[in-house]
C-alpha cells in the first residue's frame, strides 16, 4: 500500500521541506492500522520499526529525524544533528538534513520556518501544552523576528469533536481573555467545545506571527485517513516534520 501523505500549502522558502503522514500505506495491525510511527502504544515494535523505515525511505538518505518523548510541556530541544530520543515537545534548528518531528493523534502538530529559510521548528500542541505556551516558547527558542516567522497547523481534533470541560476554558481565558470565543457551548451541562486551530490562531497573533497556514483537518471525524486518540482510545501516531534541505 502506497504511503499517503500530507504536503503543507504554504509559502515556505524552497530550501524549507515538510510532510505529515496519516494512517495510510504502512505495516502495522488493528488497531494501528496501517501507518503508526508511535513507539509508545503497544504496536508491534517490528511493524513500527518497518513504518519507521518507511518514512525513511521517502524522507531520503540525507535527511535524519530527532524522534521526541512527549510529555504535554513546553520544553524545546535545539538541534544540531538528529540522535537519542530527547524528552521535549518541541524542537528547532538550523542544521540541514535534520528534521523536527512530532507525533499526534488529536493534538496539534505546529510547523514554524522564516521567510529567508534559515531556521525551522515543530510543535506539539495538545491542550495544556498549548495553554502553557508551547507555542511562544518554540518561537522565543528559533530566536528570530516573530513576523520573520510563518507557520503550518496540522491534523488535529476539530472544533466539533473536541469537548473539554469547563476548567480549560477557563486555564485558557486566564492567559488570554479572547480566547473566550474559540469555545462554545457543546449542550452537555458545564462543557465546551475547544477549537484548538483557533487557541493556536491567537497565542501566535499575540506572539506577533501573523502568517498561519493549514487548519481544518478533523482527526477524529476521519477515521479512514487519520489515527484519533478522543475516538478510538487505543490507535496509533501519525508525525509532522520539518527540515532544511540544500
Amino acid at each position: 500500500m502506497t504511503l499517503s501523505l500530507i504536503i503543507p500549502d504554504w509559502p515556505a522558502p524552497k530550501r524549507v521541506r515538510a510532510l505529515s503522514t496519516t494512517r495510510v500505506g504502512g505495516q502495522s495491525e488493528a488497531p494501528y492500522d496501517s501507518f503508526n510511527l508511535g513507539d509508545h502504544v503497544s504496536d508491534q515494535s517490528e511493524a513500527v520499526a518497518a513504518n519507521r523505515r518507511l518514512l525513511q525511505q521517502q524522507l531520503g538518505p540525507q535527511v535524519a529525524c530527532q524522534w521526541l518523548r512527549q510529555v504535554h510541556g513546553i520544553k524545546v530541544a535545539r538541534l544540531d544533528g538528529a540522535g537519542d530520543v530527547i524528552e521535549a515537545d518541541a524542537s528547532c534548528t538550523d542544521a540541514a538534513g535534520v528534521a523536527c518531528l512530532v507525533m499526534t493523534a488529536d493534538c496539534l502538530p505546529v510547523l514554524f520556518c522564516d521567510r529567508e529559510g534559515s531556521r525551522v521548528a515543530a510543535a506539539h500542541a495538545g491542550w495544556r501544552g498549548l495553554c502553557d505556551g508551547v507555542l511562544e516558547a518554540t518561537i522565543d527558542a528559533m530566536q528570530l523576528e516573530p513576523a520573520q516567522l510563518m507557520c503550518w497547523l496540522g491534523p488535529a481534533i476539530g472544533p466539533e469533536a473536541f469537548e473539554v470541560g469547563a476548567e480549560v476554558r477557563d486555564a485558557f481565558i486566564a492567559h488570554q481573555p479572547q480566547a473566550a470565543a474559540a469555545f462554545e457551548a457543546s449542550g452537555n451541562s458545564d462543557r465546551w467545545l475547544a477549537d484548538l486551530y483557533q487557541l493556536a490562531r491567537l497565542r501566535l497573533a499575540r506572539a506577533g506571527v501573523s502568517a498561519v497556514y493549514g487548519g481544518g483537518e478533523c482527526t477524529y471525524s476521519n477515521p479512514q485517513h487519520f489515527f484519533s486518540y478522543r475516538r478510538d482510545g487505543q490507535t496509533g501516531r501519525m508525525a509532522s516534520l520539518i527540515w532544511l534541505q540544500d
